[in-house]
């Protein structure tokens, strides 16, 4: 049952209780199509304005509506400097003289005409207040120009050789990701939170050779192991995760966003650390500036037997387990030892990414994997040698560590795959280019590749399949900014095989 407008005013009401008597109340309303960025400027303003920022989103009756109501409203709910947001049914005057916000602050496109706000909020001493004058934006113009776009960014014609040297077709795309959804997977790895920060730049400090910006924009996503595991439920697998992180309002925040997600989470909190945040802080779409907030100390063996205890008791359903290791202390090389013998003894897959971009880590730790992940570097440091050709590299990795397949990602120049020959008499090699033409930001491009390709093997796919399923879900992720979980829809669209 949709609230009344007297359900909403008890609830700001109670805000500005917790808040305290004095806190003040701010009022922004609007039909908000499209989220774009004079609505943000619009909204940080009257943020900054007030202690409290309601948004009133209008219902779907009103001129100008172009998005059903329950969708404009998750946006602006999503958005940081709201504390509150509903859908607006009854006039503005009455939900003003309900809810008695202190201000009410509309464009400054605005100031020039009549604003009946003004009326209703003179009878209790209200103010209306205009936002300063940025530029302003049209939803609808928004809305219309994102039609006219072309709908991929893909450039699979440039794969075409490679299908055909595997004689690989659109529906063999369509039976492996219809097999997605009777697979059971369980991710081990560690949680992160990626943060970012859409800034706009003021100009250069007078004190110090600096940048200055001021934040318009604070979004959250669920990062690290805990993206692979939404990956999997997204792509249709029935999907655990477990993991150790903090006991701390970020680690809470994750485990419901995950649980939305319809990812089982199972999270063994540890007060010796904090869960790790990653900021980053961007402009114009580029990042600026990264700060990460951790810890890199391995759990200990307390948090390891709960961790392994929990494993077996999933283990007689799973088939496939994904190690996503970050290096960050959850999976130290005792407790990957015990969960690997035990998969190997009851031949449950096991596929593998350890990500060393910015501290020192291991791959070839992982042995007698489905599947390996690593990009050029990281498998440079697990054979510690940077001299050698690519070809080399996926070889000597091999031979080190035994998997059965490597993808070994190598950015915009695509993916190198190194796979037995099916006598086991030698390795097989094959490129497949980077099929996204238009990346917008490269965080989690393995994570989706490795989830997806691992799901496909598991599946029954070739490698050569998995492979590009695989590149083609790493190319879904960098189209967007921000980490977020992937659909079988949307991966079929870009088979083409919808």
């Amino acid at each position: 049952m949709t609230a009344s407008l007297n359900d909403h005013a008890s609830r700001i009401a109670a805000l500005r209780a917790e808040h305290g008597s004095n806190s003040k109340i701010g009022m922004v309303s609007g039909n908000f199509n499209v989220v774009h960025p004079g609505h943000l400027r619009l909204l940080k303003f009257a943020a900054d304005c007030c202690d409290i920022l309601v948004v009133a989103v209008n219902a779907d009756d009103r001129l100008g509506v172009l998005v059903p109501a329950h969708l404009r409203l998750e946006n602006i709910a999503a958005i940081s400097y709201v504390d509150y947001s509903f859908i607006i049914e009854d006039d503005l005057a009455t939900a003003i003289d309900a809810i008695r916000p202190d201000l009410v602050v509309k464009g400054k496109e605005h100031q020039e005409f009549h604003n009946p706000e003004r009326d209703a909020l003179a009878v209790y001493g209200g103010k209306l207040l205009f936002s300063a004058g940025d530029a302003v934006f049209s939803s609808i113009d928004l809305i219309q120009a994102e039609s006219e776009r072309p709908t991929s960014n893909f450039n699979l014609k440039s794969s075409a050789n490679y299908l055909n040297r595997h004689n690989i077709k659109g529906e063999d795309f369509s039976a492996i990701l219809d097999r997605f959804n009777d697979l059971s997977v369980l991710v081990i790895g560690d949680l992160i939170v990626d943060e970012y920060i859409t800034c706009d730049v003021l100009g250069l400090s007078r004190e110090d050779p600096t940048v200055v910006v001021t934040p318009v924009l604070e979004q959250k996503f669920i990062g690290g192991a805990g993206i692979v595991a939404s990956h999997a439920k997204g792509l249709g697998a029935k999907t655990s995760y477990l993991t150790v992180c903090g006991d701390d309002h970020e680690a809470t925040d994750s485990q419901k966003k995950l649980e939305d997600y319809g990812v089982d989470v199972i999270i063994a909190r540890d007060p010796s650390r904090t869960t790790t945040l990653k900021q980053r802080f961007r402009s114009a779409g580029k990042t600026l500036l990264r700060v990460s907030k951790l810890k890199q100390h391995a759990i200990d063996q307390v948090l390891q037997d709960q961790i392994f205890d929990q494993f077996k008791a999933m283990a007689s359903n799973l088939d496939l387990l994904i190690f996503s290791d970050f290096n960050y202390g959850v999976l130290p090389q005792s407790l990957v030892n015990r969960i690997s013998a035990y998969c190997l003894e009851k031949r449950i897959p096991m596929v593998a990414d350890s990500q060393s971009s910015s501290q020192i880590g291991n791959i070839a730790r992982f042995e007698k994997m489905l599947l390996l992940k690593p990009t050029e570097i990281e498998a440079r440091l697990a054979i510690q040698d940077h001299d050698i050709g690519l070809v080399a590299v996926a070889e000597a990795l091999a031979h080190k560590c035994q998997p059965e397949h490597i993808l070994l990602t190598l950015g915009a120049e695509g993916t190198l795959i190194q796979t037995t020959h099916p006598d086991n008499s030698e390795w097989m090699t094959d490129r497949l280019p980077a099929l996204c033409n238009s990346p917008k930001d490269p965080a989690g491009a393995g994570d989706a590749m490795l989830v997806s390709a691992s799901l496909a093997l598991a599946s029954g796919a070739s490698i050569w399949e998995a492979a590009y399923i695989g590149s083609v879900a790493s190319g879904c992720q960098v189209a967007t900014v921000g980490n977020r979980p992937l659909s079988v829809d949307e991966i079929r669209h870009e088979l083409g095989v919808l």
